[in-house]
């Protein structure tokens, strides 16, 4: 299957891998099987080495971000959750088909183990025995209990309280058993707690401020791999956990390795400096030439990202509905998606992924008008000054557009923009920075106007987005949340509520499709694409899997091992 560039479809490809899980097969190996009729053909496939009875090794995963939060419960980007899947666990994990998988917790609660109540209201969760932190202090239910009241703790920076905000009788029955009670059936919980990390009480609780403590700077969980130290602006080393109740880890080394600029993050792994080549992974422009790479295998991977401009909307030039209608019309789309991004993905209307089964994909179409942009700003009062940009009630139609310094292919979609809104009498201006500041307050507390920005909006495959459009969310605000273009609307705040209390998947759908309609209509982000990242690996890697239901591909690296 390929697209209309004659691309393979990203989206069939990552199924195939995730299916065969043969790192080493190559791009065109794989389509040539798929052709044939998938894996049921493979006649004689390449027995891999079985994994090393003891750590050994070591994978130079290279990242265009730098991991700068290392408390899992604080305010964070998806690149610090690779160090989190790697440090630490939650209660259960979710795999690439969206089944849940115990971790800390020793089973799925359900009606039929007795771990969930009929109306959802009351869980009972039984842990392992025999967990110990890092620092060898035993893993108990006290650790749930602080983590899941520390999310809700207003003088903590909480990544998010909606949700755990309805817990209540957290009750530790012993060390491997933990009850609660929820005030109202949630529907996304049981994937929140999916992504939710447990943190060492001892560790937190002994500092005088949670949002200060050693995990600040040498995280200690339960995890496959260990802190072993960071240098800042260059690299984390992790090293393999020998006390790891799970299965792994077969590396005995794991390092994160920061390379801001794309061009030279590639090059590391055309030179093979650096063994997995992750977030951000190969810009569309090498594709081509990286898929020709001995002894590498490339492939381009769906990810629940959705590519957008996020307006700030606490900016007065924002406020006003149709300035954002016509920078939306005046946005050369596909020639963003065509020339830029090379046709590897796909236009998006919604916030939500094609695919999930709340995505809504009759939604308007966007539509590339320059004149009725300017047709829309001239009816709304925006007059053009002396230098053509347009002005109302003394505001400018100027602003800044920031995202990672060193991503070539955002620059030029940035400079295409510039330009395209320069012509409706939009003035803006480049202003991109370093991951670790663009990512910081000025991003979390709403200091930017507006934001080239990829997201993945919502709950792992649960398609609630209160994180992101729910008017207490705004953590500029004081709000606990990732709202940061401060969108506020009481009729989507209405339906993200009632879509979490529901339990009937039709109904839910519907309440999101109606949301995606208002959010499509209020445009406080300009969708443009759903990513498909191009990642890599050296060959004889074993253990990559795609999972578009987690943020990062290193989710499972404690499975991640060399063939001899």
């Amino acid at each position: 299957m390929t697209d209309k560039t004659g691309t393979p479809d990203p989206w069939t490809w990552a199924r195939g891998i995730a299916a065969l899980r043969q790192p080493q097969l190559s791009r065109r190996g794989f389509l040539n099987l798929a052709a044939a009729g998938g894996a049921a053909t493979l006649i004689a496939p390449r027995l891999l080495r079985a994994q090393p009875a003891e750590p050994t090794g070591q994978v130079i995963a290279g990242i265009s971000q730098e991991p700068t939060v290392f408390n899992p419960l604080m305010l964070h980007i998806e690149v610090d959750e690779g160090v989190y899947f790697n440090i630490y666990n939650p209660l259960w994990g979710v795999d690439p088909d969206g089944n849940f998988t115990p971790q800390l917790a020793a089973e799925i609660p359900s009606v039929e183990n007795g771990g969930l109540s009929e109306d959802g209201l009351n869980w009972t969760i039984r842990l392992r025995d025999g967990v110990v932190w890092h620092d060898g202090t035993p893993f108990t239910a006290d650790d749930v209990k602080f983590s899941l009241e520390l999310t809700v703790d207003e003088n903590f920076r909480s990544a998010r309280r909606a949700g755990h905000d309805l817990l209540t009788d957290i009750t530790v029955v012993s060390p491997t058993e933990i009850t609660w009670r929820m005030t109202q059936p949630y529907a996304p919980y049981m994937a929140l707690l999916a992504s939710t990390f447990i943190v060492p009480k001892h560790i937190v609780e002994a500092a005088a401020d949670p949002n200060d403590s050693e995990l600040n700077t040498h995280p200690i969980g339960t995890g496959p791999f260990k802190w072993v130290n960071r240098v800042a602006g260059d690299h984390i080393e992790l090293a393999a956990n020998p006390d790891y109740f799970g299965e792994g880890p077969y590396l005995e080394t794991l390092v994160f390795k920061y390379i801001p600029d794309m061009t030279v993050l590639y090059t590391q792994f055309q030179t093979g400096d650096i063994d997995y080549i992750g977030l951000q992974g190969i810009t569309p422009d090498h594709f081509a030439e990286a898929e020709q790479l001995p002894d590498r295998v490339v492939m381009p991977i769906p990810q629940p990202f959705i590519e957008n401009i996020g307006f700030n909307m606490g900016k007065p030039q924002f406020q006003d509905l149709a300035v954002r209608q016509a920078l939306y019309l005046a946005m050369d789309k596909a020639a963003i998606i065509d020339a830029i991004y090379y046709g590897l993905p796909k236009p998006a209307e919604s916030y939500i992924p094609e695919g999930n089964w709340a995505y809504n994909p009759d939604l308007p179409q966007h539509e590339y008008n320059p004149e009725r942009a300017k047709q829309i700003l001239d009816e709304a009062g925006w007059v053009p000054g002396p230098d053509g940009i347009r002005e109302k009630d003394g505001v400018r139609l100027a602003f800044t557009n920031s995202t990672t310094a060193g991503n070539h292919v955002r620059e030029q979609a940035q400079q295409l923009l510039q330009q395209t809104w320069r012509e409706i009498g939009a003035e803006m201006e480049i202003n991109n920075l370093p991951p670790a500041v663009m990512w910081g307050d000025y991003w979390m507390m709403s200091e930017f106007d507006s934001a080239m920005v990829g997201i993945a909006f919502m709950v792992g495959p649960d398609p609630d987005t209160t994180d992101y459009f729910h008017s207490q969310s705004i953590a500029a605000q004081a709000g606990a949340g990732q709202n940061t273009v401060q969108y506020a609307n009481p009729e989507v705040d209405a339906l993200l509520e009632a879509g979490t209390v529901s339990v009937d998947r039709e109904e839910r759908k519907q309440i999101y499709y109606q949301q995606q309609e208002i959010i499509r209509h209020d445009l406080p982000y300009l969708p443009i694409f759903q990513y498909a990242m191009v990642e890599g690996t050296k060959a004889g890697f074993v253990g990559y899997t795609p999972n578009i239901n987690v943020r990062i591909n290193s989710w499972n690296a404690s499975e991640w091992y060399w063939e001899s």
